[in-house]
């Protein structure tokens, strides 16, 4: 299975963003779609989790969420098995379980405590952002996260994000004239171009956290590597997955 190891930065973290390729999904979601609610068939979906699940240390299936662009966050060791909860951040401090989101232009963001004691994926669209799930996640982990890192994994980027002037505006009211420097204007009247990754550095910033590394990889720009809701409508989704390893 091809990916992008992430680098978190903290030792016994084990992270990394999955590549569209090597699955069993017909298009238009071909092939690694992790996506069991955008229309793929369900057995090959499966079979794509499967190939994810044999791919990890003691072969242990990630916890999946439901999706939706909001704030909830949940520890995935509360979890009864197979139980899939709506929110749009997961975290751990259990080492061996693996634990994961899905995206298609949202950026992923792992975080991991400075000790490797914890691990949290963020699922960050510009609502999600907006709606303050970052700081929910860091709310929610154990202890104090100071000195914690991150690392976004592939997302649209500033090239390919063009959103309307009410986006901006909704950044602008909540963050402030810090997040100006994010927005730029597009060839389109009235439009911008967004840095999605940035406005996430800025929040983590204010947060105390400023080690934080980059993919650098904009999923609307590399068909071949990446499915991108924006780009193609109907498509698959990548998993950004992470634990710690067991000792």
């Amino acid at each position: 299975m091809n990916v992008i190891q992430a680098d978190v930065g903290v030792a016994g973290i084990h992270a990394f963003t999955t590549l569209r390729a090597k699955g069993t999904s017909d298009a238009p979601f071909q092939s690694l779609n992790f996506g069991d609610h955008v229309g793929d068939d369900p057995q090959k979906v499966k079979f794509n989790r499967d190939i994810l699940r044999d791919s990890l240390p003691g072969n242990v299936p990630p916890r999946w969420l439901q999706q939706i662009h909001g704030v909830d966050v949940v520890a995935a060791h509360s979890l009864a098995e197979g139980e899939v909860p709506v929110a749009d951040a997961i975290w751990t401090d259990r080492p061996g379980m693996a634990i994961a989101v899905m995206t298609a232009d949202c950026l992923p963001i792992v975080l991991a405590g400075i000790h490797s004691d914890w691990v949290a994926i963020v699922h960050a669209g510009w609502r999600g952002l907006a709606a303050g799930v970052i700081e929910a996640t860091l709310a929610a982990v154990p202890g104090s996260f100071e000195g914690a890192q991150a690392w976004f994994g592939p997302a649209i980027g500033p090239c390919c994000f063009e959103v309307g002037a009410e986006v901006r505006a909704t950044f602008l009211e909540r963050f402030g004239a810090t997040v100006t420097e994010c927005f730029s204007s597009a060839d389109s009247s009235g439009k911008y171009l967004a840095d999605l990754a940035g406005m996430a550095a800025l929040r983590l910033h204010e947060l105390g956290i400023d080690k934080v590394s980059h993919s650098g990889r904009c999923t609307a720009c590399e068909a071949q590597n990446f499915f991108s809701h924006r780009r193609d409508g109907i498509t698959g989704r990548m998993a950004t997955v992470a634990m710690i390893l067991p000792q």
